[in-house]
């Protein structure tokens, strides 16, 4: 990451506009929510958890409209939340540069305004896309502009659900386990956020030193000068495949199903105010097809991340070759497909990622009562879609809904701010393009909750506010007039 203070003129400017737009809109609102106290400690009004991108605008969003006792927990140190530095292993966002994503609808907020006030309005214009590493700086310098109550190094182990209707967090921080109770609790939690990485059953005899996700911590370096699988041929496996050629990797197969590579981003093409704010209103049948289509096409890699691979003369591309076979033999470990078989040193898995709640040990206690899909909506003819069908089925603040109505009422006080989202709400949780749209709508329906919840005390401060508006000597009651005093009248 760069050196934030090297850039002291141009971003002091920009922070000085942007506290001027937010002193001109009267943001962030004043706090509004009653404080409250259980079990002899204060109870936090709603806690964050993950402190990416969605984690930060949410977080945002809520100050924004007077939630302030609210926090942000993440298990990474400051400065690496989010996939931007860690796994993600792109030279540049997908993204076009001008996405306004996380901003707010603040012009000063901008990925545009912080990019022209470190290099200048030219390097803009020159710029492709967003270099990742440029946008974790973003992320970094959005966090400390706003102020946002971020808190690192914290593993929340469970949630569970209390008697009075709040939540017990459950965390780990410095070696120590302790708890925390939220009123409302946000899963910022990313792609994975309700299951974790998708690897097909076949590699489940294969020694673990053989193979890795796309999502995992890989030592490309041990990989030099070694014959290298890929599995897949979306964005992260043409990444992760880059990434091995790029460090030395002697050899390169990249194993794919289809006859071609997809070339045609679907969503993309029809984005549009109206799908960002119209999808959740769709009949259930019409969003099952919307986004059947979109995942049955696929969504392309970018043509920069393909170029990157097929540069290199050792990088095999092998259509039409879905993994039959895997063999570990000795110190390698040997593919077949379809085409033939392939001895590789080391194969990573780039096949996304599944919702499998027995997965996220910290929504045990409740997942067994939250409602999918499957549940709610059977799948049309011809259009099966087992993730699809496993993703939950949201309220319109993005709140888990019972599967028994009654089992578990606090579950709508958790909030799937995720990418899991997408079937109820759109692709408002996780990409760029809408991000500040979801966090709105998430914002916008935990407060109503809040000021429901607590109507019996916000009625008693109605009563009980009497600053006077009036003076009582601003204009006399003309009846209290004596009759001497008025003008004689005429018949």
């Amino acid at each position: 990451m760069s050196d934030l203070s090297a850039f002291p003129e141009g971003l002091d400017a920009l922070e000085a506009r942007l506290q001027q737009d937010l002193a001109w809109l009267e943001l962030p609102a004043k706090s509004w929510v009653p404080p409250r106290e259980a079990d002899g400690q204060p109870v936090i009004d709603v806690a964050i958890i993950g402190g990416g991108m969605a984690g930060l605008v949410a977080s945002g969003m809520l100050k924004r409209m007077g939630v302030a006792n609210h926090v942000v927990l993440d298990k990474a140190p400051a400065g690496h939340e989010g996939p931007w530095i860690t796994f993600a292993r792109m030279r540049t966002l997908r993204s076009p540069k001008q996405l306004t994503g996380p901003a707010m609808g603040l012009p000063a907020l901008t990925f545009r305004a912080y990019y022209e006030a470190r290099y200048g309005r030219a390097a803009w214009e020159a710029l492709d896309r967003a270099p990742r590493e440029i946008w974790m700086d973003y992320l970094i310098w959005y966090r400390r502009v706003l102020d946002l109550p971020v808190r690192n190094g914290i593993s929340v182990d469970a949630i569970v659900p209390r008697k009075d209707g709040m939540l017990d967090l459950t965390y780990r921080q410095n070696g120590r386990v302790e708890r925390m109770i939220a009123r409302h609790v946000v899963l910022a939690t990313g792609r994975d956020g309700l299951g974790g990485p998708f690897v097909p059953s076949i590699a489940d005899r294969i020694d673990r030193k053989f193979w890795a996700h796309t999502a995992d911590e890989i030592d490309f370096a041990a990989l030099r000068g070694k014959r290298v699988g890929v599995v897949g041929a979306g964005a992260s496996a043409m990444d992760n495949a880059a990434t091995a050629l790029e460090g030395g990797a002697a050899r390169l197969d990249m194993f794919v199903r289809r006859k071609e590579l997809p070339r045609i981003n679907k969503f993309t093409g029809i984005g549009s105010q109206g799908v960002v704010h119209g999808f959740a209103g769709l009949p259930d049948e019409w969003k099952w097809r919307f986004l059947n289509y979109a995942m049955s096409q696929q969504t392309p890699p970018p043509r920069p991340s393909v170029l990157r691979v097929s540069a290199f003369p050792q990088a095999h591309l092998h259509l039409e070759s879905p993994i039959a076979g895997l063999e570990q033999i000795g110190d390698h470990i040997e593919v077949t497909t379809p085409k033939g078989r392939y001895p590789v040193d080391f194969l990573i898995f780039g096949t996304g990622f599944k919702i499998e709640l027995a997965n996220r040990p910290e929504l045990a206690s409740v997942a067994p009562h939250i409602r999918l899909w499957r549940d709610r909506f059977p799948a049309p003819a011809g259009m099966a879609n087992a993730e699809l069908e496993g993703s939950p089925d949201l309220g319109g603040a993005f709140e888990f809904l019972e599967t028994e109505p009654g089992a578990c009422p606090a579950l709508s006080k958790i909030h799937c701010f995720n990418f899991p989202a997408t079937l109820s709400h759109g692709k408002l949780t996780g990409d760029i393009p809408a991000i500040s749209e979801g966090a709105d709508r998430l914002a916008r329906g935990i407060v109503r909750s809040l000021f429901v919840a607590d109507r019996e005390q916000h009625f008693e401060n109605l009563q009980a506010f009497d600053t006077p508006e009036l003076l009582g000597d601003e204009w006399a009651d003309n009846e209290t007039e004596t009759l001497s005093e008025r003008p004689s009248e005429r018949t």
